[in-house]
């Protein structure tokens, strides 16, 4: 049985993932933002080996995350799974003066992937956005374009299979894939979303856990079990490396190639 850590599992597809791992039988660490949601995970996930807090919106705990996580030994998996939305009105800025939808959606996993001891399997939750996010990072923090909520999303998402794809590239002893789970009615999603709710988190949970050999594989991208063409700029070394070259700047942690 694996072990696996599931970042922004107190709710959604997070917590659905996390239910039925332990369904299946694996270990799981769950990943809350605050103490009070983790409580409430504690009340949904009796089962889970533990939970830990941290809030994405800033680097010192995001680093806390990551060394909290380290002293548990090594996962067999990590799913990337914490976001927060697309409609976001303002560009909000976070306590690193960042905006707050890149610095949970795409730095966050950055740092916890660069600082945390390195998985046998990654598991990235991008969206069907990312091909509509801005491809050659051009004002990735949103200081000279207007500001744009769901472009501001759908670039996080871009970012993120451009980090699976890049660990896949630089690790090649990791399984490093990214996944689409559709517009489903998460409170993310929102009640009018038409995707399949029941079908939103189970890839992701196959990815990280499943001895399958379609699931053990790397550098791809999945929707529904099932292996998806990402945009074309995903596969671009140079692109990936401009994204590694940005977190590292912000963060001041480089991601090792070793």
């Amino acid at each position: 049985m694996a072990r696996i850590f599931i970042t922004g599992s107190s709710d959604g597809l997070g917590l659905m993932a996390a239910q039925l791992l332990l369904e299946q039988g694996h270990g799981v660490v769950a990943h809350a933002r605050n103490a009070q949601r983790g409580e409430e995970t504690c009340r949904k996930l009796p089962s889970v080996e533990t939970i830990l807090i941290g809030d994405f919106a800033s680097l010192d705990q995001t680093c806390a995350l990551a060394a909290a996580a380290n002293r548990l030994g090594t996962f067999d998996a990590v799913i990337h799974n914490a976001a927060i939305g697309y409609k976001e009105r303002r560009r909000k800025l976070t306590v690193d003066n960042l905006p707050e939808v890149f610095q949970i959606n795409t730095l966050a996993p950055y740092v916890l992937t660069a600082l945390m001891h390195r998985p046998s399997r990654l598991v990235y939750v991008s969206s069907e956005l990312h091909r509509k996010g801005e491809q050659a990072l051009n004002d990735p923090l949103w200081e000279q374009r207007t500001w744009n909520g769901s472009r501001a999303y759908s670039d996080t998402k871009f970012h993120d299979v451009l980090l699976a794809f890049a660990c896949a590239r630089l690790w090649p002893n990791v399984f490093s894939n990214a996944i689409e789970p559709g517009w489903v009615p998460t409170k993310m999603g929102g009640p009018n979303a038409s995707g399949d709710l029941d079908q939103g988190h189970r890839t992701q949970a196959w990815l990280a856990a499943s001895a399958d050999a379609e699931a053990r594989v790397t550098s791809e991208y999945f929707y529904h079990l099932q292996q998806r063409k990402p945009a074309s700029a995903t596969r671009n070394p140079d692109v990936q490396n401009n994204l590694l070259d940005l977190c590292a700047r912000l963060s001041g942690i480089n991601l090792s190639s070793a």
